[in-house]
């Protein structure tokens, strides 16, 4: 996926964007990481490392690193569920969103539109891109997708599970080899170079393909197209230094993204692992202003949960455990509990510690009511509309595909998306759009791409 580290740990991985406006100084004095945790007046540690309110307490929130246990909000669990992208109202900005995954299922940042019955993602030229994410966590699950990849050196496009202690699965494709689709995982973000592998298959630009994670509480199953690629047992990722299984095992969001790993604001290793530097005169950028990628539909089977986890009951909670939190910094499987506390916060500077959600709802004192579908659903929400960009949709044909496996192993320092990157900015020109940033002199640049996956990110 995106980082330095190579893979999303998104910014999977992540669009999901904070808002940061502060200068330097300021990204400087609110770092959150393993030997610095934030502040009570801003106690939640964003998948970026910065420490905030609001946003910064919900997707992303590392409990590792923020105040204390409580400053994250709890994440809400995500159900069997599936869906056809065939219509934007599925998804919300992520600025607008205050942690109610009743009014929908996914948000993102930048820019997206919908074209042949799917939803198209979109990186503008001289932008960061465009990361959609889930609202809910799915945790041991069958999830697959069907996807046409973008294209192009420098141009990459992801799909990931993502939490917020970064633990990630990877399917994700470097658009100047259409061909070979990548696999890969990370536990707790340590980077390990060694864990990619690839997979022959048909164009993935111009043929839909099935991508699925089968994830267990024993074993990780990569497959395209119903065919095995891959599978890591955790009993094989022991490490006798920490004294922990490095294996995915945490609630995570399910995220797509489109980025410029070929960007020259990012390292030499992540640009040589995309293709070489991206090309803002591409064939796409002349025909339609932007790349882009196709996402179809998704299908989420949960598997059972641990036979352990524990229910804490919270006195001003709901009826139903249906939300995750751990009770521990150490932020493994066995630290993770079913809450009735409200997923939401009342206002966008509220944080766990103070949600101000004692009604049954949102923050009220917003001014304009919305009905709108999310899935199967319908809700009413009160809350500020802003009518999102659209630009205009390509159409491209379909193949069969077939597959095969060999190896992949980046040298060390080449890779994809940094999920939880703050070394990454975007490129200087201006841009507008749903939110995604172009200016590599805000904070927003800095933090910017991802990808998380990380969610969640905001542009400014």
């Amino acid at each position: 996926m995106m980082r330095s580290k190579p893979s999303i740990l998104l910014l999977l991985t992540f669009f999901l964007f904070q808002i940061v406006s502060a200068d330097s100084d300021d990204w400087d004095a609110y770092k959150c990481n393993s030997t610095v945790s934030c502040p009570k007046s801003r106690p939640c540690c964003s998948q970026y490392g910065i420490c905030g309110v609001g946003s910064y307490c919900l997707g992303g929130c590392d409990v590792r690193y923020s105040y204390n246990l409580d400053a994250c909000m709890p994440m809400p669990a995500m159900e069997k569920y599936s869906a056809v992208f065939d219509s934007t109202k599925l998804f919300m900005k992520q600025t607008e969103y205050l942690g109610n995954s009743s009014e929908t299922d996914w948000v993102y940042t930048g820019y997206i539109d919908t074209s042949d019955d799917a939803l198209l993602i979109q990186m503008p030229n001289g932008t960061t891109g465009t990361v959609v994410s889930s609202t809910k966590y799915t945790w041991y699950a069958n999830i697959t997708a069907r996807i046409k990849s973008s294209r192009d050196d420098g141009v990459v496009t992801a799909f990931i599970l993502y939490s917020d202690v970064q633990d990630e699965l990877d399917h994700e494709f470097v658009g100047y080899d259409l061909t070979h689709p990548q696999s890969n995982y990370y536990s707790h973000g340590i980077l390990n170079y060694n864990h990619a592998e690839n997979t022959s298959v048909t164009n993935t630009f111009k043929n839909y393909h099935d991508y699925t994670f089968d994830w267990t509480e024993d074993e990780i199953t990569w497959y395209i197209d119903d065919k095995k690629i891959r599978t890591l047992k955790k009993e094989d990722t022991w490490n006798s230094t920490t004294k922990r299984y490095d294996y995915p095992q945490t609630p995570s969001r399910i995220q797509f993204s489109l980025w410029p790993g070929g960007d020259t604001s990012n390292g030499v290793g992540t640009i040589e692992w995309a293709g070489g530097q991206i090309n803002w005169d591409s064939q796409d950028i002349q025909d339609y202003g932007y790349y882009y990628a196709f996402i179809k539909e998704i299908t989420v089977i949960p598997h059972d949960l641990p036979s352990d986890i524990e229910e804490v009951e919270s006195e001003d909670g709901g009826d139903d455990f249906n939300a995750y939190l751990y009770n521990s910094t150490d932020a493994d499987e066995n630290n993770i509990y079913l809450t009735n506390k409200k997923t939401w916060l009342g206002n966008d500077e509220a944080t766990g510690l103070d949600p101000d959600n004692e009604d049954d709802d949102e923050d009220d004192s917003k001014t304009e009511t919305v009905v709108e579908t999310s899935g199967s659903q319908v809700h009413t929400k009160t809350t500020t509309k802003t009518k999102s960009k659209s630009t205009v949709s390509a159409s491209l044909p379909t193949a069969k595909a077939t597959t095969s496996t060999s190896n992949y192993n980046p040298s060390a320092g080449i890779g994809g998306f940094v999920q939880d990157s703050d070394a990454t900015s975007s490129s200087s020109t201006t841009s507008s759009g749903s939110g995604a940033s172009t200016s590599s002199n805000t904070l927003g640049g800095l933090v910017g791409f991802f990808v998380t996956v990380g969610f969640g990110f905001f542009w400014i």
